[in-house]
């Protein structure tokens, strides 16, 4: 079962979801140049479940990465599944990008879809009940994300749209350029592990507090963006600016994006493992660099690192987090 629920519609933004991981399979916008176009990369429906790219799904329990998929909650050690280089990546190797999310309610630019993940539902402890709405706007897409235990866990929730604002076909996102409203990034080791805290982004690659020529960071020689095959990087934003957490743009389409969200992070990651085994719905090969995707969360292994705040949710707690993509 893979049922697509469309909402929206045209001159505005309409969009495809996928019950597979509630999936942005398709985001068709009016681009500045008047040209309509998919801005988000697809595979075809049946190739979903085995990617393993993420492309366009809800990603959780934990978004991004646990060290070694380890962390300790109440004095008690929690191991979770691990799929990434030993460390559990996007809640492990069967995350909530593969499972079918039911369809509770839908009308013409909005539906919400349910995910019940039981406990100890790949090590993580405690009934998750996660919600996830879309709402297509006037000019973008807003996603609201809640989520309630019965006993104490962690929650880190986002949507993984990967973006190229030409459509298709398309060259890479070599000539987007992408600001990133952030003064520090989170340095990370071999395995996409934090270092330590943050760091400065001045004077390295990760300064995007201007409007940068994303091919021109992703191949700089700077260790970090050389280790990781290019940005595969969390941004700390500067918290209750009201300013966006990210603009991309591309003046061949004349097309921008901006990106706003009330989470603490952001994981700008440019495709770097997108290798040419995998296909888009048309049939053209994805390879990296073709699309960038922008996953606001909590910061990476958040459970192990009490420094970058709290990804913990209690009985009676809701969560919830939000984003929005507004085109112009």
């Amino acid at each position: 079962m893979n049922g697509v629920t469309v909402l929206g519609a045209a001159p505005g933004p309409v969009l495809h979801v996928l019950d597979r991981g509630a999936t942005v399979h398709r985001l068709d916008v009016t681009c500045g140049d008047g040209v309509r176009r998919n801005v988000v990369l697809d595979h075809p429906v049946p190739d979903y479940p085995d990617a393993g790219t993420y492309l366009g799904a809800v990603v959780g329990r934990y978004a991004n990465r646990i060290a070694g998929g380890r962390f300790v909650l109440d004095g008690e050690p929690v191991s979770i599944a691990v799929n990434d280089r030993g460390n559990a990546l996007h809640g492990g190797p069967d995350g909530f990008d593969r499972r079918i999310w039911s369809r509770e309610s839908a009308s013409a630019n909005e539906a919400v879809f349910g995910l019940v993940s039981p406990d100890g539902d790949q090590g993580f402890p405690g009934r998750l009940t996660a919600q996830v709405r879309y709402r297509v706007l006037d000019d973008g897409v807003r996603i609201e994300f809640e989520a309630t235990t019965d006993r104490p866990t962690v929650v880190n929730l986002t949507n993984h749209a990967y973006f190229h604002l030409d459509g298709e076909p398309a060259s890479t996102i070599d000539d987007h350029l992408l600001q990133v409203n952030a003064d520090e990034y989170v340095p990370v080791d071999g395995t996409g592990i934090p270092l330590g805290g943050f760091a400065d982004v001045a004077g390295s690659p990760f300064d995007l507090r201007a409007a940068t020529r994303l091919g021109d960071r992703v191949r700089s020689d700077h260790p970090q963006v050389r280790d990781a095959l290019g940005i595969d990087h969390d941004f700390r934003l500067r918290a209750g600016s009201g300013e966006p957490a990210a603009v991309l743009t591309s003046a061949r389409t004349a097309t921008r994006l901006t990106l706003y969200t009330d989470r603490p992070g952001l994981q700008v990651y440019t495709g770097n493992f997108l290798d040419g085994t995998q296909r888009r719905a048309s049939g053209r090969l994805l390879r990296q660099g073709d699309g960038i995707a922008l996953e606001p969360q909590a910061h990476p292994d958040t459970p192990n690192r009490p420094e970058f705040g709290s990804a913990r949710l209690e009985p009676g707690q809701t969560y919830r987090a939000w984003m929005e993509w507004r085109f112009g």
